[in-house]
């Protein structure tokens, strides 16, 4: 049953969309993080400089530890996205719903706005799965066992903190990353329609969502990165957090690396935003013509 403004075909497309997407991007994800970990003077782990771009991450990696390490966190990554992106499409749309009553009403505003929150909420939820994911990524093999024997190793180590590490930072990037994207995809495809003769169609998903992708890996890069190493310490209760927060991250890795260190792992970040999301969108919008 439909109430105004609910529905819950958004959330069940949106997770299986998520889930899509995520699986045929994964690699390009894992190059990502592995080049935005390196480099670090503060951390003797990941000082040296042992990729030179996405395509050489790939290609070492594969070599080195194997093409299954390429898939190093796709277990903890498809669950974020079962629940991330689930509760992200779904309360963005449930939002707009309630707060426009026909879609030709929206405005930039209010998609942001939805965006936000939906980014927020979302990403806060599904935080422990994204530590995982990301500590998985940049340790590889020396990372052993199933799925939820780390997610207890991380528990019993580090206690409900640890499986909620760097959630602000999540939780800004997952607001700028959705209050980016979604609100470009949406007036893209509506600018689309109105002012072209590609009609409501593949083609204009594909533009809308190539956009979005790239406006988003720009907005939210210098954020990702600090989350990424964040979520990739390992406290205990008598060590030192190399970054305090997101502001302290952002000026120490600046500082101690340049501002260009700000867009390690852009191109990568950008090559899977960009698929990502034409594949998730291509895959929602044929979703949405399923007749149930």
């Amino acid at each position: 049953m439909e109430m105004s403004g609910l529905n819950w075909k958004p959330f069940v497309f949106g997770g299986l969309a998520s889930v899509t997407a995520e699986f045929g991007t994964f690699p390009v994800d894992l190059t990502k993080t592995r080049l935005q970990m390196q480099g670090q003077s503060s951390d003797a782990r990941y000082r040296e400089i042992k990729y030179r771009g996405m395509f050489h991450a790939l290609l070492r990696i594969g070599r080195e530890e194997g093409i299954r390490a390429l898939y190093s966190g796709i277990s903890p990554a498809l669950l974020r996205q079962a629940s991330y992106g689930t509760i992200k499409i779904g309360v963005y749309h449930s939002l707009k719903g309630l707060i426009v009553e026909h879609p030709q009403d929206e405005t930039l505003l209010v998609n942001v706005v939805c965006g936000i929150l939906a980014g927020v909420v979302s990403s806060s939820i599904a935080n422990p799965t994204d530590v995982l994911k990301i500590r998985m990524q940049a340790q590889g093999s020396l990372i052993q066992g199933s799925m939820v024997a780390n997610f207890i190793n991380i528990y019993q180590q580090e206690g409900t903190r640890g499986l909620w590490r760097g959630v602000m930072l999540t939780a800004q990037r997952a607001a700028i990353v959705v209050g980016v994207e979604l609100p470009v995809y949406d007036i893209t495809k509506k600018h689309l329609i109105l002012s072209s003769s590609l009609g409501d169609n593949i083609a204009t998903h594909f533009i809308s969502s190539f956009t979005c992708g790239l406006a988003g890996a720009l907005a939210s890069n210098p954020v990702d990165v600090v989350r990424t190493r964040m979520m990739n310490q390992k406290v205990s209760m008598d060590s030192h957090l190399l970054y305090g927060g997101t502001l302290d991250g952002l000026l120490k890795i600046w500082r101690s690396e340049g501002f260009l260190a700000l867009y390690k792992g852009f191109w990568p970040n950008w090559l899977r935003l960009g698929p990502w999301n034409i594949i998730f969108f291509i895959t929602y919008e044929q979703l949405k013509r399923i007749p149930l």
